[in-house]
């Protein structure tokens, strides 16, 4: 069985857990993104030996199968977008608080790292999930 070499610099750049100094995960959700994708093949490149140099095929396959996952995410989310965007001026139903099911006019779409949300009739950050409704 080979080990990939993005799995290999994973688990060399994992602190192992000793005794009582453990230390909090700094990606507790263990979700890469592309600098920590970069980081992690430039440390096993780093730490590779020169007498023994990885296979450069590895490491192409990997970066193109990266860049096809990032390149299909950031067309769902413009997708998302596309869609919140087509709502404004619509009639929408939203689970509010204490599941009260609140309906109201779509004015605006905002786009930040966290997701899309939309604004109904002043109140902001309302999630596309909890929209259960769209006239």
């Amino acid at each position: 069985m080979t080990t990939s070499p993005l799995a290999i610099a994973a688990a060399a750049a994992t602190p192992a857990a000793s005794g009582s100094s453990e230390k909090t995960p700094e990606n507790p959700n263990g979700v890469l993104g592309q600098n920590d994708f970069l980081k992690l093949m430039i440390a096993q490149l780093q730490a590779q030996n020169p007498l023994e140099p990885g296979n450069s095929n590895e490491y192409l396959n990997e970066l193109a199968q990266f860049t096809q996952v990032e390149q299909m995410t950031n067309m769902a989310n413009a997708n998302e977008l596309s869609g919140a965007v087509q709502m404004i001026g619509h009639k929408v139903s939203y689970n509010g608080a204490n599941a009260q099911v609140v309906t109201g006019t779509v004015e605006s779409v905002q786009s930040s790292a966290t997701g899309t949300t939309v604004t109904v009739e002043g109140v902001p950050n309302i999630t596309l999930a909890s929209l259960t409704n769209v006239e």
